[in-house]
């Protein structure tokens, strides 16, 4: 099972400014590289203060510098807010220094517009065209993101790959999956599946569930109107949380797979079988770097071989 991350370059109570966060989210790329992670992708997210990454493609352009093997990407290019020459022609800059090691992630989040299809359509033609890859790659090394299944078909009748976010939405990928490939089929294609959770993962099951009250800390209180960084295990063991913060808890809680080690990556392992997906695409948020780079060193030791 290839082993990818998405990282959203999170601010955090120790990672609490933009420089920290940028700093960590790089050093998160060079450790990636050695793991034998597959690739790393950075997110687009504006006018937050939980995430300190607005220019996923400077981030891919920094990181590709930083590493040597691991294909460096956009997790995604809001592609709603760029013309497609402007994405073409950035990306294929990136591709030109660096053969063979960049993606294009797409997507809209909850953003329209009427041109996205022939938008994603035009830069498979242009990647595909003058940018090739391997065949264990989709064409061009564009990927469409998604979660909601709408999206799904596209990339199959392309070409491209597609990558379903199950953080966002926990359920119902399975169908989105298996449109996204029936697609593929159907244009002749091959299908790359990769499916994108978060996770939280310690050696201990305590020490995993701390971390995953903070994260949730911080996934209620951004519900609830508090954007703000991701909370310590400290901060988050002296919050008081309100009956409504714990029910939204309990909801958000299902989009995340917490625990040990060997938990975590039976539940992934699973998940990964009833979407057939080739790769996983792993997200945790947690204050401290070091927890985080310790999660993915735990779950590299067990299935990347």
């Amino acid at each position: 099972m290839r082993l990818s991350i998405l990282d959203q370059v999170p601010l955090t109570e120790h990672a609490p400014d933009s420089p920290a966060a940028l700093t960590s989210g790089l050093a998160l790329a060079r450790d990636a590289d050695a793991l034998g992670y597959h690739r790393i992708w950075f997110a687009e997210h504006h006018n937050s203060r939980s995430f300190a990454s607005a220019a996923p493609e400077m981030m891919t352009a920094l990181a590709l510098e930083r590493t040597s093997r691991i294909r460096v990407g956009t997790g995604a290019i809001l592609l709603p807010y760029y013309p497609a020459q402007k994405v073409a022609e950035t990306m294929g800059l990136l591709s030109a220094v660096h053969p063979n090691r960049v993606d294009t992630g797409l997507g809209r989040a909850a953003l329209s517009d009427p041109n996205y299809a022939a938008k994603i359509a035009a830069l498979v033609q242009e990647f595909g065209t003058n940018h090739p890859q391997p065949d264990s790659e989709p064409v061009g090394g564009v990927w469409v993101l998604g979660a909601g299944g709408s999206s799904a078909p596209l990339p199959g009748t392309l070409g491209a790959g597609y990558v379903h976010g199950h953080f966002l939405r926990p359920t119902g990928g399975e169908v989105a999956t298996r449109a996204y490939q029936e697609a593929a089929a159907q244009s002749g294609h091959a299908a790359h599946t990769v499916l994108a959770v978060r996770f939280v993962t310690a050696e201990t099951e305590e020490r995993a569930q701390e971390l995953a009250e903070a994260l949730l800390l911080w996934r209620v209180r951004k519900d609830f109107g508090h954007d703000g960084p991701i909370p310590s295990t400290a901060g988050a063991g002296s919050y008081q949380w309100s009956a409504p913060e714990r029910a939204r808890a309990q909801e958000r809680s299902q989009a995340l797979i917490v625990g040990t080690p060997d938990k975590v990556c039976a539940r992934l392992l699973a998940l990964a079988e009833s979407h057939n997906a080739d790769e996983l695409m792993l997200n945790t948020l947690v204050s401290d770097p070091e927890d985080r780079l310790n999660a993915y060193r735990l779950l590299a030791d067990r299935l990347i071989g």
